[in-house]
């Protein structure tokens, strides 16, 4: 295949990817804020679990059909992995829960600067001047449309920072293990997804008792409700996967740059359905500074020295068998 050809293909594919994760992401939401708000469903751990729970069936329903091949994924880099995990979402349920909206934007902000630190010390990635100058516009514009009031008390700031950190070493590790054991997104959600299930279904219950002083159990469940949870818990087999195969073919930073186009697209959709509250000139203007910065990273990164490798990628330790499902991760100087 001509070189053009592979580049417009890789683009597609790319392109594909993103808007997959953008429209399950977005979708996901709604559909929570409709469930939790309209519904009084508060337990956002346990239904964490229970998109977890879906998405190991999804895996092992595709590798009983043969599309999945078996893989190795070392107990310890799985272990490691679940551990950032769960600490990601239980540090964001719970900054959410003891912080102001406005930290909890800007502690969600701080991943960007926080997955380029780690990338830069663990990948030994070079960003150019013009790279970092993009992050930056994306981080202004982001912050004008989403940071509001700022408050922070200790307990606040130690959650917000638990969650920032491990949040950002969960996403490095999707990109880390699937470039070190050659895992394609669909193989390593079949390793992670059941440990996660199982340890989320297993502590959410009592950890949303914590947070919300009511039980799981003792919910009012309708056919409404359920089906709700139900919707909830298939549009998040498409957002683990999305977030995985954007991850894999990408890196942890672009997918919180451009990941952040979701922040504008809630705010735009929160507008045509809940009127014109919430939308000013200031979050006009953010936006707009925000798509600029993103545009312009893309561009930026892309260009030769834009975003590159000190040193030789890691080695991968085992070769995907044909007729799998992969994603096609590109392992070349820039990533």
């Amino acid at each position: 295949m001509a070189p053009t050809n592979k580049a417009d293909r890789k683009a597609a594919v790319d392109a594909s990817a993103w808007m997959f994760n953008v429209v399950t992401s977005v979708g996901i939401i709604l559909v929570n804020k409709a469930l939790m708000a309209t519904y009084g469903f508060s337990f956002a751990t346990t239904l964490t679990g229970l998109h977890f729970a879906t998405t190991t069936l999804m895996t092992a329903v595709l590798r009983w059909l043969g599309y999945i091949q078996s893989s190795h994924l070392p107990l310890g880099e799985l272990l490691k992995f679940v551990l950032f995990a769960n600490f990601s979402i239980v540090g964001m349920n719970v900054s959410l829960m003891w912080n102001s909206v406005g930290f909890y934007q800007i502690a969600k902000l701080s991943m960007i600067p926080v997955s380029c630190f780690l990338e830069v010390v663990m990948d030994k990635i070079r960003y150019s001047r013009d790279t970092k100058l993009s992050i930056a516009v994306v981080l202004l514009g982001v912050g004008v449309c989403t940071v509001t009031d700022v408050s922070v008390n200790t307990k606040g700031f130690i959650a917000a920072f638990i969650a920032v950190w491990s949040t950002s070493l969960q996403q490095y590790y999707v990109h880390h293990l699937q470039r070190r054991y050659n895992l394609s997104s669909f193989n390593l959600l079949g390793h992670t997804a059941p440990a996660q299930a199982g340890t989320l279904l297993l502590l959410g219950p009592f950890l949303d008792y914590w947070l919300t002083s009511k039980r799981v159990d003792a919910y009012n469940y309708n056919l409404v409700s359920i089906m709700f949870i139900t919707l909830s818990c298939t549009i998040a087999v498409g957002t683990n996967l999305s977030q995985f195969i954007c991850i894999g073919r990408f890196t942890a930073v672009s997918f919180q740059v451009l990941g952040h186009m979701k922040t504008i697209l809630v705010l735009i959709m929160g507008f045509f359905f809940f009127g014109k509250e919430g939308l000013n000139l200031h979050v006009v203007l953010g936006m707009i500074i925000a798509v600029a910065g993103m545009i312009w990273y893309g561009n930026a990164s892309s260009k030769p020295g834009g975003k590159e490798r000190r040193s030789p990628s890691l080695p991968t330790t085992r070769q995907q068998k044909p007729g799998s499902l992969s994603d096609s991760n590109e392992h070349d100087a820039k990533v």
